[in-house]
Formats: C-alpha cells, structure tokens, sequence
C-alpha cells in the first residue's frame, strides 16, 4: 500500500507533486535528492501510481485498480525501474538501451510513461549526456524521476532541465511517532533509533526492524562499560569483532558516540532526562564520575579523527585500536 499520506514528513515536497498532479503542470523530469534509505525511492512510487491511477481521490492512488495492483506490485508496465549491469555504474548503454530507445513507444494502458533512475548519482558523463537528449525534448507522456544522494556529480545541464526536490531531516518527534504507532516499537528502543537516524526516517525504520543492530549496540555498551578493566589483547579482540559485523562502521561508532554526549549531559546536569541510554543510568553516572570534561572532549575528538581515517581508507583495526586507547586513557 502506498499513499503520499502515509510518507513521514517531507510536506513540502508531497504538497509540490500533488498540486502539479491537481493542476496538470506534471514536469517531465525531477530529481529526488536525499540521504540513502531516507525514502525517495517510495516518494518516487507514490508520485509514479498517483500519476497512473484510474481513479484518484484527492491527488492519492485508488490502491484498488488494476493501475494501482501493478504498481503496487511493482509489475506496472508504464512504471519503468532503470537497471544497470556494471556494479556502481550506469553506463551510457544503459541509458540509451532502456529509455533513449524506449521514449517513443507510448504508454501501454496510462497517460503517462515513468522512468524511475535510483542511485541516478551512478550515471557517467557519457550516460548523463546521453540522457539529456531525452530531456530536452521529452515526449509528452513521459516523466523521468531521477534520485541520488549527491547532487553535486550533475551536469549543470541536466539539473537545469529538472526540477529539483531536495529532502530533509525529518523532525524527531515525528520519527518517533511513526515508530512507536506504526512499528509499535518500544519508547526506549525507538528514541535509540531516533538518535541514529539523524532526521533520516528510512534509516530509524531498518534500524527498528534490525536484530543485528541490537546485538551489536549491547556488545558495543559492554565495551564502553567494561574498557577500563580490559586488557590490551581483550580489546584487540573486540576490534576483530566489531569487524565482522555487516552493519556499516559508522553506525556503530554513533553507538560511541550518543553514549558519551550521554555522559557529557549528566556531568553537566546531573539529570537523566534527554538521556538517549538511560536505562544504562548507573553506568553513565559511573563514566560522568570518573571522567574530567576535558577527557570526554578528547574521546569526542578521538572518535571524529577515527571516522575521518576510515573514510581515508586507513586500515580499519589500526583506526580502531588508537580509538580505544584513547577512550581507555580517558
């Protein structure tokens, strides 16, 4: 089921496409710009059925004609999901294979004809400009939806032939909202998630729904409460741990992270309130004893240049190991 109504957030942008819809000023091109997982993907869908429904209400898909059970099913012929063979690339044979060649032929039951391009940040030089010979004279029916999380690798001739929609964070009482209403996802776990997904509502929902994300919090939090007592090959251990974990890096650094700005606000306040793990209240206040303010900034400086060599591509268990060392110091 997918209806603009039920997208988190992003009221700007549901309020832009239903009014193009209700005043027939559909753009023939637009690009979805995002974080990944923040949901452009299903903003695109919804736009996509919306605009092919046979029997609209209020600028909202039916759900139940035979439009909607395609799209809904992901098999609408009018719906075209672009596809890429390279890995991390959308080559120009792409483009010119399954939409240049394409545009021509006209919608098969519909009034329009959608292209949807995901990670359309993907595309080469060669595959853009290819592309833009559609978009500069489009057949009528057709609308290309082009989403990325980097707007920046566009040529400046195709942002301008597009109208461009940018997300943004969603606030965070609306994200737990939606988790604890939808999900009914605990209010403990989900102001967790909430804290993770930085405004990000695709990202709080995996998270939500990631049984591995849990597991690697609790060894995480162990980590943090046991370090001062480990030994240096214990803690060696745990960086060859940490490493077989599927979950991305970063995420589990935020772990860290939440759990010392947890610290920092009880030192400082001495008041569990706004305390993401305040179930671990014992062991914050421990930590907050324990630590100077200037130990915990350190930690927090330690963790930001952990990040920054990770994304250099500096080896991962060195990283790893000169942050422990200095969150142990401190």
């Amino acid at each position: 089921m997918a209806k603009f109504k039920d997208i988190v957030g992003q009221e700007k942008i549901k309020e832009h496409l239903q009014n193009a819809i209700k005043m027939d000023k559909v753009g023939h091109a637009y690009i979805i710009s995002g974080e990944r997982n923040c949901g452009k993907e299903f903003m695109a869908k919804v736009f996509a059925q919306t605009l092919l429904c046979e029997n609209p209400v209020d600028e909202e898909p039916c759900e139940t004609c035979h439009s909607c059970v395609q799209a809904n099913s992901l098999n609408n012929p009018d719906i075209i999901f672009v596809s890429h063979e390279k890995p991390n690339v959308i080559g120009v044979d792409d483009i010119r294979l399954q939409i240049n060649q394409t545009v021509d032929i006209r919608p098969y039951s519909g009034e329009k004809k959608i292209y949807i391009i995901n990670d359309g940040d993907l595309m080469t030089v060669q595959a853009q400009n290819a592309l833009l010979k559609t978009l500069e004279e489009p057949p009528k029916y057709v609308v290309i939806i082009i989403l990325t999380s980097n707007l920046e690798v566009f040529l400046p001739t195709i942002l301008s032939r597009c109208v461009v929609l940018d997300f943004k964070p969603v606030k965070d009482e609306e994200i737990k909202e939606f988790l604890m209403s939808s999900m009914q996802i605990p209010d403990y776990k989900a102001d967790i998630c909430v804290a993770f997904a930085r405004g990000n509502v695709g990202k709080a929902r995996l998270l939500a729904k990631s049984e591995e994300f849990d597991k690697v919090k609790d060894e995480a939090l162990a980590l943090l409460k046991n370090i001062h007592d480990m030994e240096i090959n214990e803690i060696v251990q745990s960086i060859k741990k940490i490493s077989e974990y599927k979950l991305d890096v970063n995420d589990y650094l935020d772990i860290f992270s939440i759990w010392y700005r947890d610290v920092l606000l009880f030192k400082a306040t001495h008041d569990a309130n706004g305390m993401v793990f305040r179930e671990e209240i014992q062991y914050v206040i421990k930590a907050s004893d324990r630590s100077s303010y200037e130990g915990i900034e350190t930690v927090i400086e330690a963790l930001e240049k952990c990040k920054a060599r990770l994304r250099a591509n500096v080896n991962f268990e060195l990283s790893m190991e000169l942050l422990l060392l200095t969150i142990k110091e401190n």
